[in-house]
């Protein structure tokens, strides 16, 4: 890893970007962020007030900056419109501020989602950042992160919450990928290096191969919480359903939406093994379990379990 990178990274109050930005700054580098809300003040970070929808503001945080690492975007919105801006719009703007400032390098979060662009409109957006990414002059890499858990993540929090009751609901069929988000923050700071390979689209994950099926995830919750747990296959009626009474209880807030039952209930989330990051650049290192019971640990001491 070089040293001393000008770093700017969106998405850095959130949990993967969070993560992202203190590996970052124990790594020596110096970061520009991004923020909608005032933060503390951190040594080497410069927090630059603003959002993927006011182009000043992006080319504020890109100026002087190495590489841009992308990892803003929305992964809950009411309608397509909503994906569209978050995803697209504010993919076009952010590339077009990284080429207007210098930056040498260009990282994107992506999803696995855009693997399946016609499964939601989540997925949908997601395939159109990319094509962005892939048509810009900059040299860049794109990441589809799987299932990411770890210490502050709310997403997988429910499940871990089912389990220390003692089931967890899951769709009936399927398997998936998992990667522990410091894994993933190391591999998207390998691919900040300036002269790292370009043109690269990886799907990381934990190394287990073949991944993990919907039970055998389901029970290894339940070793991290020290619980024996039932596994109560979820079909995808009841999703919709659950979907529904969300949408009515917490509107444009909900969190089990129609367009996340769709590509919840897909019955492949697995890594592509030959999209691999090279070995020499980046591995795993993180084993599933014990990253699990860390993360329930974390989840406790915080309160939140």
């Amino acid at each position: 890893m070089v040293a001393g990178l000008n770093l700017a990274i969106t998405g850095a109050t959130g949990f993967v970007g969070g993560r992202l930005l203190d590996l970052a700054l124990a790594k020596g580098h110096a970061v520009r962020a991004l923020t909608r809300r005032p933060q503390q003040p951190r040594d080497r970070v410069t927090w630059i007030d603003g959002s993927l929808d006011r182009p000043d503001s992006l080319l504020e945080l890109a100026i002087g900056a190495d590489s841009v690492i992308h990892v803003a975007g929305v992964i809950n919105a009411p309608d397509p419109a909503g994906f569209e801006a978050g995803n697209v719009t504010g993919t076009a703007a952010m590339l077009d501020a990284a080429e207007k400032g210098g930056a040498e390098r260009f990282v994107h979060v992506s999803s696995l989602a855009a693997r399946e662009p016609r499964l939601s409109a989540y997925g949908a957006s997601k395939a159109g950042s990319e094509a962005l990414v892939a048509a810009s002059p900059l040299s860049s890499a794109i990441v589809r992160p799987p299932a990411v858990y770890g210490p502050g993540d709310k997403e997988m929090l429910e499940l871990f919450r089912m389990a220390r009751r003692g089931f967890v609901l899951l769709p009936p069929e399927g398997r998936l990928s998992v990667i522990h988000v410091d894994d993933l923050a190391r591999l998207l700071l390998s691919l900040a290096e300036p002269m790292a390979p370009k043109g690269l689209m990886i799907e990381p994950d934990d190394g287990r191969h073949q991944g993990w099926s919907h039970a055998e995830f389901g029970q290894a919750l339940g070793r991290a919480l020290g619980r024996r747990v039932m596994n109560l296959p979820t079909p995808r009626p009841l999703l919709s359903l659950g979907a529904k009474i969300d949408r009515l209880a917490r509107g444009d807030k909900a969190k089990l939406t129609a367009d996340r039952v769709a590509y919840f209930c897909h019955p492949d989330w697995m890594v592509d093994p030959g999209r691999g990051a090279p070995e020499t650049l980046w591995k795993p290192a993180i084993e599933t379990e014990q990253g699990l019971a860390d993360t329930a640990n974390w989840y406790r001491e915080a309160g939140w379990l």
